[in-house]
C-alpha cells in the first residue's frame, strides 16, 4: 500500500561538504511508486506524482525491477547548467546510492560521491550522481567511478540501460546522454554538485527568478533571504495540509516482478 505524501520538507535542507554529505531518499531500491520532492508545494514535501488523476509508478523494464538503486536527491541544489549544451531541469540533483542496504523513504544518510552520469531528458540535463552510503561495508573500497566498474561489474551498464529505457513503456522515446553515456569521475561530480549548489544559492537570495518553485523554508536567516519561514509558519503549513487518506493499492498491471529470475546480488548563505 502506498501513502500519498511524506511530511518531510526537503528542497532547502542539508548539503555536501567535500566528498561526503547528507542525502534524502525518495525511492527505496526495488520500489515502483514515483515519489518526488514537490518543488511547487509549500515546504516541498515528498509526494507521489499524479498524472491525469492517477498515481504514477515506474514500469519494470526487463530485467530490472523498479528502481535498481536507492534513489534520492541532494537538497540545496538546482539543475540550471550549460555544461552539456542543454539547460537544467530546475530540480534538485538526483543521486543513485549503490550500497547493500535498502533505505526507507525519507531516510537521511551520509554518502560518498563516486561519479556522475549526464542524462538528457526531453532536451534537459538531468545529472545522476553515483554514491555509496559511508556506513556500507563496501564503502572503504569504493572511492571513484572506476572502482564501481571494477568491483561491481555490470552495475554501471545496467544504470545506463535503466535510464535509457525506463520511459519507453509510457510511449516516450529513449533518453539520451551527454558525453556519449560516459560516467564522469568523482572530481567532476563534486564540481557539478558545487555548481548546482551555487544555482540554489542564487535562487534563495532572489538573484534569479524562482518561477513556479516554492522557496519558503526554515533553513535560511531572515537577513539573508526573503524566503525565510519561521517554525510557527512551517507548523501552520503542516496543520493546514490535507490529511492522508486511505492508501491506494498498487496496480497489478505493468508491475510484474521480473527479478525472481535473477539473484539479488539555521543554514546561512555565504
Amino acid at each position: 500500500m502506498i501513502n500519498h505524501s511524506h511530511h518531510l520538507f526537503t528542497l532547502h535542507y542539508f548539503f555536501f561538504s567535500n566528498m561526503k554529505g547528507k542525502l534524502l531518499w525518495e525511492l527505496p531500491r526495488w520500489t515502483n511508486a514515483k515519489m518526488e520532492i514537490a518543488t511547487k508545494d509549500p515546504l516541498n514535501p515528498i509526494k507521489q506524482d499524479v498524472k491525469k488523476g492517477n498515481l504514477r509508478y515506474v514500469a519494470n523494464v526487463f530485467p530490472h525491477k523498479g528502481y535498481i538503486w536507492n534513489y534520492g536527491a541532494i537538497p540545496q541544489s538546482r539543475h540550471k547548467d550549460n555544461d552539456t549544451g542543454c539547460c537544467g531541469d530546475n530540480d534538485p540533483i538526483d543521486v543513485c546510492e549503490i550500497g547493500n542496504k535498502v533505505c526507507c523513504r525519507g531516510d537521511i544518510i551520509r554518502v560518498k560521491v563516486l561519479g556522475v552520469l549526464a542524462m538528457i531528458d526531453e532536451g534537459e540535463t538531468d545529472w545522476k550522481v553515483i554514491a555509496i552510503n559511508v556506513d556500507d561495508p563496501e564503502a572503504k573500497d569504493l572511492n571513484n567511478i572506476s572502482d564501481v566498474r571494477r568491483l561491481k561489474p555490470g552495475y554501471l551498464e545496467a544504470t545506463v540501460d535503466w535510464f535509457r529505457r525506463y520511459k519507453v513503456p509510457d510511449g516516450k522515446p529513449e533518453n539520451q546522454f551527454a558525453f556519449n553515456g560516459e560516467f564522469k569521475n568523482k572530481d567532476f561530480a563534486i564540481e557539478t554538485i558545487k555548481a548546482t549548489h551555487g544555482f540554489w544559492k542564487a535562487l534563495i537570495s532572489q538573484q534569479t527568478n524562482a518561477g513556479e518553485l516554492n522557496c519558503k523554508n526554515t533553513c535560511v536567516s531572515e537577513g539573508d533571504s526573503p524566503f525565510c519561514c519561521s517554525a510557527d509558519e512551517a507548523k501552520a503549513v503542516v496543520d493546514e495540509s490535507c490529511p492522508c487518506g486511505e492508501a491506494s493499492p498498487v496496480p497489478s498491471s505493468g508491475l510484474i516482478l521480473f527479478l525472481s529470475f535473477f539473484p539479488t546480488v539555521k543554514h546561512k548563505i555565504s
